[in-house]
């Protein structure tokens, strides 16, 4: 029987920390063998990494060094050659402290996963561009009557296996925005390495009716088209989260990130980034069809809600 983990999921969120340790000499230990004895552990039966090796403290490769994360896809989320952490960090411009040697995305299994899955996201995105084609439009057209810029903001996020992608969504801020945001680095709501303002002061007045109901987020629709993203998964992350995240949160790169999943149901940015994480796991660990299927189903009324939006 399936585990009820949407049962689970909407049980109070764990407290915030503000315990986010900066990244110093003395906060990376391990050795480079105890990071190639990490990179070796199996993979498990499941598909993912053995929960030794995610527990794991031995995480240090510097700037300069040869860590790399191998990709093995094929456009589909699966990319082929490696990816560097020092070329992950090279996109952010912080120092690259954290990373395991020679982390690979485990093989899919089960028939669903290996192509029902994509089956699914296929008529998904397909139905719901063409669905959601008026409101675009309409999107579209206000966008460019408030501001100057592109209608569509394309971001660079990272994937499966730690290929980093294209990511699109409607503008819902001036244009530049991202140049401004370490002058509001210190305005910062949540814990972890992520950045969230309830209150953006570059989020313009038909970006924010596109945020609160999530209008912003259809183009992310052809990123599932093109294999970059799925219905349902783990949201993909920013190169400058990856190259700060725990060992065990780098499981979150093993499966092909999506649109929605357990976190956007639960209550989206109330939610601190431990319990996201916790969250995403979860989801990894149980997924199914049925799994999917309840998690769409239940984004409906999550977003007529507007709980967390922002």
């Amino acid at each position: 029987m399936e585990p009820n983990i949407l049962a689970t999921s909407r049980q109070s969120a764990a407290p915030r920390s503000t315990e986010w340790p900066p990244v110093t000499d003395e906060s990376v230990r391990g050795t480079a063998g105890e990071v190639s004895a990490v990179a070796a552990k199996p993979v498990g039966s499941n598909g993912s990494h053995a929960a030794s090796a995610l527990n794991a403290d031995a995480v240090a490769v510097h700037a300069g060094g040869n860590g790399h994360i191998a990709g093995n896809g094929n456009g589909n989320g699966n990319g082929n050659g490696a990816v560097t952490w020092s070329e992950l960090a090279s996109l952010t411009g912080i120092p690259l402290a954290r990373g395991l040697h020679g982390y690979e995305a485990p093989a899919e299994a089960g028939l669903y996963l290996r192509f029902g899955k994509r089956l699914l996201d296929i008529l998904g995105a397909s139905i719901g561009l063409v669905l959601a084609s008026p409101v675009l439009l309409l999107a579209t057209i206000l966008i460019k009557l408030e501001s100057r810029g592109p209608v569509i903001y394309k971001s660079l996020r990272i994937g499966r296996g730690a290929r980093p992608f294209t990511f699109f969504k409607l503008r819902s801020m001036v244009d530049g925005a991202d140049q401004h945001r370490h002058t509001l680095a210190h305005l910062n709501e949540t814990d972890g390495p992520v950045f969230k303002i309830a209150a953006d002061p570059r989020v313009t007045r038909v970006g924010r009716i596109l945020r609160v109901t999530s209008v912003d987020e259809i183009p992310q629709l052809w990123n599932v088209l093109r294999g970059e993203m799925s219905l349902v998964g783990p949201r993909p992350p920013i190169a400058e989260e990856v190259v700060q995240y725990e060992p065990w949160q780098l499981r979150r790169l093993d499966v092909v990130p999506g649109i929605t999943c357990l976190w956007q149901i639960s209550g989206r940015s109330r939610i601190g980034f431990q319990e996201w994480m916790r969250l995403d796991l979860e989801y990894i660990k149980h997924r199914s069809f049925w799994l999917d299927l309840k998690i769409l189903i239940r984004t409906i009324p999550a977003v007529l809600s507007r709980e967390g939006a922002y």
